[in-house]
Formats: C-alpha cells, sequence, structure tokens
C-alpha cells in the first residue's frame, strides 16, 4: 500500500480534478506485476494503468491481489467503471485504503466488487494518507467547495512587501520552486484585480516541471482588468468573477478567450462564497490564493480559508511594511483565526509553515 501511495503522489501534477489514486498488482506468490497511477482527466485510472502493466509484462492476473489508495470506481464518467476492469481481470481481493466521497461511488464499488466475489480490505492506516493526498477532491465532494490554500511570502515581522510596493524576491529560490510546486498542484491559482494591475503577473508554473498548468481566476468588481493582462494568456484559461454588469468589456474578455461571471454581494463586491460554490461545481478541487492584503483579509474575515501555506525569509522589513491581510480589528484575542500547525520545514534560508484553520479539515 505504500508503495501505490508513492504511485498516487505522481499523479499530484496531472490528474486533475480526479483524485491521486496508485494500484499496485499482487500475484499469488507475492510478486508485485503491474502497477499505475492516474492519468489526466479522460485517461486511464489507476487500476487500469496497472493491468496494462501487468499485461505488456506477459503476467496472468487471474488470483492477484490489488492494492489501490482509493475505492474503484463504479460508474461511468469519462472513463469506465474500473470495478469492471478489476473483476474481467480476474483479481481475486481488493486492499482499499478508504472510500470514494463521490456520491456516484460511495461504497458501492466495493460492494460491487463482493458481489463477483472478490474478496475487499480495508486498510484504514493508509486511509488518512490517501485522504491527505486528495483533500481537495474530498472537499469539493462532501462540501460542494475546493480545498483554499493561502500563499504568502513574508518576512519575519510579517511583512510582504516594502512600503512602495517592492517585493522580489523576498524569500530564496528554494522557497520560490516549492511555491510553483504547489501553483502545480493546485486545480486554479486565484488573484485579485490590484495584483494583476500592479504586478502583470502570470501566475503559471516555471520552476518546476509540470504537464498541466493551473487554471487562473481573478476577482475583478469593476471589470478594470487590461485587455492585455499577462494572465489572459493562460493555457488552461482565465475565469473572472465581477460584481458588475459590463456587456461591451465582457464581450471583449470573452474575445481574449477568458470566461466572465458576475456574483455580485449585497455590498457591490464579488459574492466570495459563491464564487467557490461555482469553482466546486466546474470541478476544481484545490483553489491555490496568491493575492494581496485586501482580499486575503476578505478571505479570512468570511472563514473561506482552509490552510496557510508561508513562507518567512530571515529578515527584517520595518515599519511601513505591506502586511499579510487585512482583517478586523479585533476587539479580543478569542476572535483571532485560530490556527493548527501541520507542517514546518526550511527551504534554504527560508522557513516554511503550512497552519491550517481549526476544524476546516474536518468534512
Amino acid at each position: 500500500m505504500l508503495q501505490a501511495l508513492d504511485l498516487a503522489r505522481q499523479a499530484l501534477f496531472l490528474s486533475n480534478p480526479n483524485p491521486r489514486v496508485g494500484c499496485v498488482l499482487v500475484s499469488p506468490s507475492g510478486s508485485v506485476i503491474g502497477q499505475g497511477f492516474t492519468q489526466q482527466a479522460g485517461g486511464p485510472h489507476a487500476e487500469v494503468m496497472a493491468l496494462r502493466d501487468a499485461a505488456s509484462q506477459g503476467y496472468d492476473t487471474h488470483g492477484a491481489t490489488a492494492y489501490v489508495t482509493l475505492e474503484p470506481c463504479s460508474h461511468t464518467g469519462r472513463t469506465g467503471p474500473c470495478c469492471n476492469a478489476l473483476i474481467d481481470a480476474g483479481i481475486a481481493k481488493v486492499v482499499g485504503a478508504i472510500l470514494d466521497p463521490n456520491p456516484q461511488v460511495a461504497g458501492q464499488g466495493f460492494a460491487k466488487l463482493r458481489a463477483a466475489g472478490i474478496e475487499v480490505e480495508i486498510d484504514h492506516a493508509a486511509g488518512h494518507l490517501s485522504r491527505e493526498l486528495n483533500l481537495g477532491f474530498f472537499s469539493r465532494m462532501v462540501r460542494g467547495t475546493p480545498w483554499v490554500r493561502m500563499k504568502a511570502a513574508t518576512s519575519l515581522d510579517g511583512a510582504t512587501a516594502l512600503h512602495n510596493g517592492q517585493s522580489q524576491w523576498i524569500t530564496g529560490p528554494q522557497a520560490r520552486a516549492d511555491g510553483h510546486a504547489w501553483r502545480a498542484q493546485a486545480c486554479a491559482v486565484l488573484t485579485g484585480i490590484g495584483t494583476v494591475l500592479e504586478d502583470n503577473p502570470r501566475l503559471n508554473v516555471r520552476e518546476v516541471e509540470t504537464q498541466r498548468q493551473p487554471k487562473i481566476v481573478v476577482i475583478d468588481s469593476k471589470l478594470d482588468i487590461p485587455l492585455d493582462a499577462h494572465v489572459l494568456e493562460a493555457p488552461s484559461g482565465c475565469t473572472i468573477y465581477t460584481s458588475s454588469i459590463n456587456y461591451r468589456k465582457t464581450e471583449a474578455l470573452q474575445g481574449r478567450g477568458a470566461t466572465v461571471i458576475a456574483l455580485p454581494n449585497a455590498q457591490g463586491k464579488v459574492d466570495l462564497a459563491a464564487m467557490l460554490r461555482d469553482l466546486g461545481a466546474r470541478g476544481t478541487n484545490e483553489l491555490h490564493v496568491e493575492a494581496g492584503f485586501k482580499l486575503n483579509g476578505s478571505f479570512l474575515r468570511e472563514g473561506l480559508v482552509d490552510e496557510l501555506l508561508l513562507y518567512m525569509a530571515p529578515k527584517l522589513l520595518g515599519a511601513g511594511g505591506m502586511g499579510m491581510a487585512n482583517f478586523g480589528p479585533l476587539d479580543t484575542l478569542k476572535q483571532a483565526v485560530a490556527l493548527q500547525l501541520h507542517d514546518v520545514r526550511r527551504f534554504g534560508e527560508d522557513l516554511r509553515i503550512i497552519a491550517r484553520v481549526a476544524e476546516r479539515d474536518q468534512f
């Protein structure tokens, strides 16, 4: 099962919006005869890849055991049911890490295997690791919204830029490369119009190799985005959420390939909660937020952030530095956003902290 989990990690930058799944086939004598992981959406799932691997080596899969990190699917989507493939291949036993949260599966895969006479065992110890690897998929299937990860690079005194806006580069190359790896595994990268106007970023993945680029999402209440903005060139597409109705600008942006969606709230801003529900409906598992302190503050104030990805450089920027998020002011310490440290490690000279908003992953 640990080998199957290692295979699943190879789908990190590849399988979205499908879950990251690995499969290992073991013969009755205990030899590994096939292995695979889920490919790009529309491509083969892990079980089929493992069966193909075994066939390519001339192995007989009858009587074999399949170790798979997520319950095999039992429905027809872009591909056929993996349960059928395992049954047809003569698999005698399936060891699964965790049930698939997709309502179209949700135990039906294991039930179908048992009905076909296949022994099914659940490896609960591996279930936590598989869920952790697929938090975004579980979030979308259970809550209907993506897992929201907010990324920021700061000094030790919490500044993300100097008073004049200069911020490149607070952290070193190792930290920046790791940040790009988190971009690569996300379905979409989100920013605000302020960042687009000030920095004209591309928000693509450059520091690590990837077979797919994430989609770009921009919050732009007044549709101020220039038609030559780099984010409009994103190969996976750019979605702009707005609160205004500007037909001429919308038509021009659509001409650039962008999707424009109006979701106003009562204050005339973009309804962020409704936006997350819309992104979930569009198949977004993990949403990677790289925005300025105003939009970051809005996400935190509305309780929409699941996880913080912080890179802290060993330097002080002093008075006037821009903070990570603007929310509050708070009257009591009990109003603070409570966090739980999930992982702390060094990347070069910088410190990376992954902290989760308390109880946000209890779904």
